[in-house]
């Protein structure tokens, strides 16, 4: 286990990026402007670097990670951000990204446990 967290609260718009296979993870001190369409999760660093192949976990809902952007372990780290997509990239197109299969969006509520082995 590398990572291992849970979600504190949900904003109001965080489930309007489904539809774009995204979702999009902040710490608890999001700005204003972000804390909206976000998924707030307890602050926890990570203990290794994040590497496609490793699993990410919603519960016990598993996605194989098939790509990692340049910052997603230091802005996870220092703030809890990432943007996950569920679209299967295996190119990192964006710095703060993460990508996972392509598969049904997980169903997250407040305590979901988010973990990557």
């Amino acid at each position: 286990m590398i990572f291992e967290t849970h979600v504190t609260h949900i904003g109001p718009e965080a489930e309007m990026f489904r539809q774009e296979k995204m979702l999009i993870l902040f710490g608890n001190d999001a700005p204003e402007t972000l804390a909206d369409y976000c998924y707030n999760i307890q602050l926890s660093p990570s203990t290794d670097e994040i590497i496609a192949g490793m699993e990410f976990f919603f519960d016990d809902q598993s996605y194989k990670i098939t790509a990692v952007g340049d910052v997603v372990k230091k802005n996870l780290d220092d703030l809890g951000h990432i943007t996950l997509r569920f679209d299967g990239s295996e190119t990192a197109e964006l710095p703060g990204t993460l990508y996972v299969e392509d598969k049904e969006l997980p169903t997250i509520t407040i305590g979901t446990k988010i973990m990557i082995k």
